[in-house]
């Protein structure tokens, strides 16, 4: 086999605010490699942590290639268990193609967060009511369809009128715009929650607090409203205290020892039959990962 192009994007500076595509990441298509004589030397590297996050991921380093999930295709082993024309997913530096995106979506680290996490912290029961944010993504969209086969009532938020009719689609009771309407008048009007996923923190988390019934449980999946702009202050937060809410933060990493093999046996079955629906928006090409980024943070993706 000849020697092939391997296409890396790199992280190229730490953003002010947002991402902006070809200088917060920049693609670099200088590498070749020689996939016969490469060493296939077995090993584990450890990421560098910061002594005081020990459980999460160290931050990319400027100028090295960025690293997510990803499927591959082992075209060389020296290892039985795992055989030329196999598929591997893991957390690596993807090489361009692609293969079989829906193991890094649905049926992967997205599908793992939500599936997971509702299943270790939701402790749900027939009848409650659950307000999920940022339900129109991967996440989102999976814990909305979890929470109705568990016999939930759903409450559910995005950013778009596309997104609130998928969340309309695939089972929530009340969908809604939150750019357009006023998301603490719909938890009023609607609930209250027993449940809060909550994926995007600042004044959202403040309205599902004031929301919330006695012994409410909030999981926290992810703050996206202050990773690019100056985070509010929330200001209730003695609403735990009065409401006796638990309110528990996690690493899926930490989950998967536990339920990855429900998982795997489970979700994939479903996606088959279309008893799980889902969604993506597919970019075809490492130089479209900057651009790709920032939609995301944006909440511009799958519109």
């Amino acid at each position: 086999m000849a020697p092939v192009k391997n296409t890396r994007v790199l992280f190229n500076d730490v953003p002010q605010g947002y991402p902006i595509p070809g200088k917060t990441t920049v693609v670099d298509d200088s590498q070749i490699i020689d996939l016969e004589t490469v060493p296939l030397n077995g090993a584990i590297l450890l990421k560098m942590r910061e002594p005081t996050i020990e459980s999460y991921p160290a931050s990319y380093r400027i100028g090295e290639p960025i690293d997510s999930y990803g499927i591959a295709v082992v075209l060389r082993s020296e290892f039985e268990g795992a055989q030329p024309g196999d598929h591997v997913y893991s957390m690596e530096t993807p090489p361009e193609p692609f293969v079989d995106d829906t193991y890094v979506g649905v049926a992967g680290m997205p599908g793992e967060t939500a599936y997971m996490a509702w299943k270790e912290y939701s402790k749900a029961k027939k009848g409650e009511t659950v307000f999920v944010t940022s339900g129109g993504g991967p996440v989102g969209s999976m814990v909305i369809q979890l929470a109705k086969l568990d016999g939930l009532k759903v409450i559910a938020s995005a950013g778009s009128d596309a997104k609130v009719q998928f969340m309309k689609d695939i089972g929530a009771d009340v969908a809604f715009n939150y750019k357009t309407e006023k998301t603490l008048d719909i938890l009023r009007d609607k609930g209250p929650i027993d449940i809060y996923w909550d994926n995007v923190g600042g004044e959202t988390l403040e309205y599902a607090l004031e929301a919330a019934n006695a012994h409410a449980r909030f999981i926290e999946s992810g703050m996206i409203s202050s990773y690019n702009t100056r985070s509010q202050g929330v200001r209730n937060l003695m609403h735990i205290v009065y409401k006796r809410i638990t309110m528990t933060g996690f690493f899926v990493a930490e989950l998967r020892p536990k339920y990855a093999d429900e998982f795997y046996a489970w979700i994939p079955e479903k996606l088959a039959s279309g008893e799980i629906k889902f969604k993506e928006q597919v970019s075809r090409g490492l130089d479209k990962v900057g651009q790709v980024i920032a939609d995301v943070q944006r909440g511009r993706n799958s519109e």
